[in-house]
């Protein structure tokens, strides 16, 4: 039910909305209700500061035009005046009031994570963000999918050059999300202005926050943290659909999940885990590791060629497996499956002339991890 503030604020900027969608010059109305609390809040503190600035300037330049010095105008003589000092007191902390009463409940409402029909927790990761729909059994990994040929300039940069992603979150409308934001290395901020979502993911805490999407559509954002050099290769896209769909989708995830699990226990065949290993080593690794496993040193080291990853399959597997404390390589144990990690591992340790002959299986690094 909307309260009459509410109303009041819609009512103030509706005719401002149609004119506003379309332009880049105001912030965007959005596709929740939030959102369009937060314009109208907006355009209504706008129109009260522009008639605040028509009457304090028209005031003060009809003062200076009608009582100039050159019309022999002369200053009046006075020290004060009590009536006028209350006014001007009293309806500068009418209007703040007047602005803070709606501001305060649109907070609150943002701030308001509870009853949520699904829970979805969001990882930051150098740089990439992870997705787990909570008790769905679902989660999977989203990363920037814009060709290093545009990136380079090699090719024409696509309509949403570094906006593409290969997993979008995908959500269902009219059904409240709440959003679990945690962190596993330094500071991400998970943005989508059409969906007034900003919310810091900070490492070891886990903040809160909501959507209700009211229309079926793809919705982009970034991270808007100085996360490190490719903070500006998080893109996040969000792929909000109709109900029935959605479920039809999330069906579909739950039996891929299922059947991923069962891969575990098979023996895999080398062409099968180079294939999934390289497209693996495509997503997660080649923004630090480079395509052809070349490295940017000394901040990622080349993988072609690396001695120590060619004749040391324990150490190479450990490092994929728990990462590397205080540098950019995450722990993957938590965000790759068994079969991912040992396609991964067979790849790098066979791609670019390394060659080692070495083939890692699933099992094998369920054991690790368990360990």
């Amino acid at each position: 039910m909307h309260l009459p503030w509410r109303w009041l604020l819609t009512m103030s900027s509706v005719a401002s909305i149609s004119q506003v969608q379309a332009s880049s010059w105001n912030m965007p109305v959005g596709v929740t209700d939030i959102s369009r609390d937060i314009f109208g809040l907006h355009m209504t503190i706008f129109w009260v500061c522009v008639v605040i600035g028509v009457v304090v300037f028209g005031v003060m330049f009809y003062s200076l035009f009608r009582y100039r010095h050159s019309k022999g105008a002369k200053a009046a003589r006075f020290h004060e005046h009590t009536s006028v000092e209350v006014l001007w007191t009293a309806i500068p902390i009418l209007i703040l009031v007047g602005m803070a009463v709606p501001a305060t409940a649109t907070l609150k409402n943002m701030y308001d994570a509870s009853e949520a029909d699904l829970d979805i927790m969001i990882t930051g990761q150098q740089w990439r963000w992870r997705y787990e729909y909570l008790g769905e059994d679902v989660a999977f990994t989203s990363n920037l999918s814009t060709s290093r040929e545009q990136i380079r300039g090699e090719e024409e940069r696509s309509e949403h050059y570094l906006l593409d992603v290969d997993e979008p979150l995908v959500l269902p409308i009219n059904r409240k999300v709440r959003f679990l934001m945690t962190s596993d290395d330094v500071i991400h901020s998970w943005w989508v202005p059409e969906l007034a979502v900003k919310q810091d993911t900070i490492p070891g805490f886990i903040n809160e926050n909501w959507v209700q999407i009211n229309e079926p559509g793809i919705y982009r954002g970034q991270c808007a943290e100085l996360c490190g050099v490719n903070h500006g290769f998080m893109p996040i896209v969000v792929h909000a659909m109709e109900e029935a769909e959605f479920e039809t989708w999330l069906e579909e995830r739950k039996a891929a999940a299922e059947q991923e699990a069962m891969g575990v226990d098979r023996e895999w065949a080398m062409e099968e885990l180079m294939a999934r290993g390289e497209t693996v080593y495509q997503s997660i690794c080649s923004s630090c590791h480079q395509s052809e496993g070349q490295g940017a040193p000394p901040a990622f080291p080349a993988l072609a060629g690396n001695e120590q990853l060619i004749n040391d399959l324990d150490w190479h597997l450990g490092r994929v497996i728990n990462g590397v404390s205080g540098a950019a390589m995450p722990a993957f144990r938590s965000t790759l499956n068994p079969v991912e990690i040992a396609a991964v591992v067979t790849y790098t340790r066979n791609a670019w002339g390394n060659d080692t002959g070495d083939i890692v299986q699933p099992a094998a690094v369920a054991e690790r991890i368990a360990q």
